[in-house]
């Protein structure tokens, strides 16, 4: 289980975040995750979606189910593909999407995004670095992410951070 603590995005508080792959096939998994507000005191997050890779094509897909802190039921789809873009797979171009529906399929957001990703490994030991930047597309954002083994953090033009401390 990945346990991990996040703070910024759409909310303020520190939160408690734990994910849970559970392998199905060799290249299909359940993954469970949920999320604890430590301000409310109550979980921010509750989700189950099942999600597929296909290695030859650098791609994933998934479909599940997650309920939010406003108490809402939604279903959601994703999917993401990769294109390396040197020899060695250290720079690659990834186009991804997401569509969630609430609990009546009446009202449907999306989420679409395209970055570059540039990949070090090993800077220093068994410390890895990932640097991306892309371009959320319905909202018109460009973002960037850097991550290291045991820490991510996120930002976008916006002035909207989020960072991750993994435990």
């Amino acid at each position: 289980m990945e346990t991990s603590l996040r703070c910024g995005g759409d909310s303020r508080a520190l939160r408690i975040h734990a994910k849970e792959k559970i392998p199905l096939d060799s290249n299909i998994f359940l993954q469970v995750h949920g999320e604890l507000d430590t301000r409310m005191g109550e979980p921010s997050l509750l989700a189950a979606s099942v999600r597929q890779f296909f290695p030859d094509l650098f791609a994933s897909a998934g479909i599940g189910v997650q309920y939010d802190k406003y108490r809402k039921l939604q279903h959601f789809a994703r999917g993401k593909m990769s294109f390396p873009v040197t020899t060695d797979g250290m720079l690659q171009f990834t186009i991804k999407g997401q569509s969630h529906h609430d609990k009546d399929f009446k009202q449907t957001n999306f989420k679409g995004a395209a970055e570059f990703s540039l990949g070090v490994y090993n800077v220093q030991g068994e410390q890895d670095v990932r640097v991306k930047l892309g371009f959320e597309v319905f909202e018109k954002i460009p973002y960037l992410q850097i991550r290291e083994n045991n820490w991510t953090l996120n930002a976008d033009i916006n002035g909207r951070w989020s960072v991750r401390f993994i435990l």
